[in-house]
């Protein structure tokens, strides 16, 4: 008998490797969409884009004459002829007194603005058909001309500081009615199905859910807000009264009657550089508050959560609150009835 031949075993094929696609080398790489750029290399194209402005600005004022220039003197001075001035904005025309004037009246107006713009965003937020009654307002709020609103508040307003304040209110609060709204309105639906199963009450609702998780969002508009306000207030300080504070605005129509071309272009330079400086002092209270959002310690998110819990605590310790007691649905047994024991 002739010896059976073992079967040939089928090895299987070697499973396709992943080629990664050549690289096209660094250009390709910064050109990439949407790819995260390292903060050094953000930083490094910021200051890039300085110098490249400012070597556009010398090159257009070089030369010693106005007819070897490209810009003439009285339209554009040359960046040296504008820095020599800056010790005298220090030392004559107190731009420090001037910035913090500004931002004074800035920040109250906009904090007016908050204090009615977020309760009433809120509630337009919860309630439809009050966001459908607010609608009018706030669309004429966020369209109407600020320059037209000037010469009514020389009416409304006796005073120049209340008339700037209440400028930057006028100019802001329906943007943030608006803005509040939306982020109420963005909070997903199943946080609020789930508070009522955890026996939430409306208001509780509101208070402790959708307000928090807004709050990321809300917090974020203000912002942006903020930096419109803070240009917004050099048309209100074009109005000086004669008991007048000064300001950027004001500093800058000085400058005007007086020729003193220099010192306007310092003024639009320090500008940007305060509204900088106060942007990132809201980022870091942004990333402070919210930091599952934003990333940071946290450290004012802690403060207040211990300032929630210690105004609760003192809640509780002067309003002695008793939950009501739950009444069994299942009725006593009558008098002289033991109740059955149950089968094994």
């Amino acid at each position: 008998m002739s010896e059976s031949k073992p079967a040939k075993t089928i090895e299987p094929a070697p499973a396709a490797r992943a080629v990664a696609p050549p690289s096209a080398g660094w250009l390709a790489d910064w050109f990439a969409l949407r790819k995260p750029v390292p903060t050094w290399q953000g930083f490094l194209l910021g200051i890039a884009c300085l110098l490249v402005c400012l070597g556009i600005w010398w090159f257009l004022t070089r030369g010693a004459t106005s007819e070897q220039r490209l810009v003439g003197p009285l339209t554009l001075p040359s960046p040296r002829e504008t820095f020599e001035r800056l010790p005298d904005l220090f030392t004559q025309f107190q731009i420090v007194a001037n910035t913090l004037v500004t931002l004074r009246r800035v920040a109250l107006g906009f904090l007016l603005a908050i204090a009615v713009g977020v309760p009433l965003g809120v509630l337009a937020g919860c309630y439809p058909r009050l966001n459908a009654f607010l609608a009018p307002v706030v669309m004429f709020g966020r369209n109407i001309p600020l320059a037209a609103v000037l010469p009514l508040l020389l009416f409304l307003s006796h005073s120049g500081e209340q008339r700037k304040i209440l400028f930057i209110f006028i100019a802001c609060v329906a943007f943030i009615i608006s803005d509040t709204a939306r982020a109420i309105m963005d909070v997903a639906e199943r946080y609020v199905d789930t508070a009522y199963t955890l026996g939430a009450s409306r208001w509780q609702t509101i208070i402790k859910v959708l307000v928090p998780l807004a709050m990321p969002t809300i917090f974020g508009s203000f912002r942006v807000l903020f930096g419109l306000a803070f240009g917004y207030i050099m048309l209100a300080e074009s109005i000086r009264d004669p008991n007048d504070l000064g300001g950027l605005g004001f500093a800058i129509n000085t400058f005007q009657r007086r020729q003193l071309r220099e010192n306007i272009y310092l003024i639009i330079l320090i500008i940007p550089l305060v509204a900088l400086a106060v942007d990132l002092v809201l980022y870091w209270m942004q990333r402070q508050l919210f930091p599952h959002v934003y990333g940071g310690p946290g450290w004012l998110a802690k403060a207040t959560r211990v300032c929630l819990h210690l105004w609760d605590d003192l809640k509780r310790f002067f309003f002695h609150y008793e939950p009501p007691k739950i009444e069994s649905a299942v009725p006593p047994p009558a008098a002289g009835i033991t109740p059955a024991e149950p089968k094994p």
